[in-house]
């Protein structure tokens, strides 16, 4: 599905919204109004309906939103009526965690393949059945597998050098946990994930206000 450019900070709400509905859905909701879904979600009825807007008509009005028929046009927006397969490159401490995360898979997102170069890892069974391949093989096993997005979780110096990889590989999406900055060509999409980042950013908003 195409749409013209849409304002990030409005796809990064729509991921807002969905989990939303679907927490108020197990709960048994059939219907909610744009002014309940805003409260639940921290934002103001007009912004719902404007980034609903750019997508097309939802909802009746003076009734509201039914949510199973929201749920899935927004999946539907978001690109998760379907399968993500993901490949985690480097299985330490945080590589490992993510793997274990249930609520990837429940959104649609399941590793399919695990990288390292750690010769005691290589070979190894993970709890969720995955063997984890040398990072050399990672050409072959993408294609094997499937893979559409990576996940770099290695030291800082080894983030650029993956993602030349998986980029070669064929791999145009990477979230990358990495504390490096990565430079790939435009036909790929990156998002980076830097705990200290956020951080620094808690750190100075409790300076600021005198914490």
């Amino acid at each position: 599905m195409k749409f013209p450019k849409i304002p990030m900070a409005a796809i990064n709400r729509l991921s807002i919204y969905i989990r939303a509905l679907e927490e108020l859905e197990e709960q048994g909701t059939k219907v909610i109004s744009s002014e309940r879904l805003a409260k639940q979600c921290g934002v103001n009825p007009a912004q719902i309906r404007k980034d609903l807007a750019y997508f097309g008509e939802f909802g009746v009005r003076g009734v509201g939103y039914r949510i199973e028929d929201l749920i899935r046009e927004i999946k539907e927006i978001l690109g998760l009526d379907r399968t993500w397969n993901i490949a985690m490159i480097g299985v330490g401490n945080l590589g490992s965690a993510l793997i274990r995360h249930g609520n990837f898979i429940k959104h649609g997102y399941v590793f399919a393949a695990a990288f390292d170069i750690d010769p005691h890892k290589i070979g190894k069974r993970l709890p969720n059945g995955l063997v984890i391949h040398h990072i050399d093989d990672l050409e072959k096993v993408v294609k094997e597998c499937d893979i559409h997005i990576g996940v770099i979780a290695t030291p800082a110096s080894a983030a650029q050098s993956v993602a030349n990889q998986l980029i070669i590989a064929g791999v145009n999406g990477i979230l990358n946990f990495a504390p490096a900055q990565i430079q790939v060509p435009e036909c790929c999409h990156v998002e980076n994930v830097d705990f200290t980042i956020k951080l620094d950013s808690i750190a100075y908003h409790l300076s600021t206000t005198g914490t």
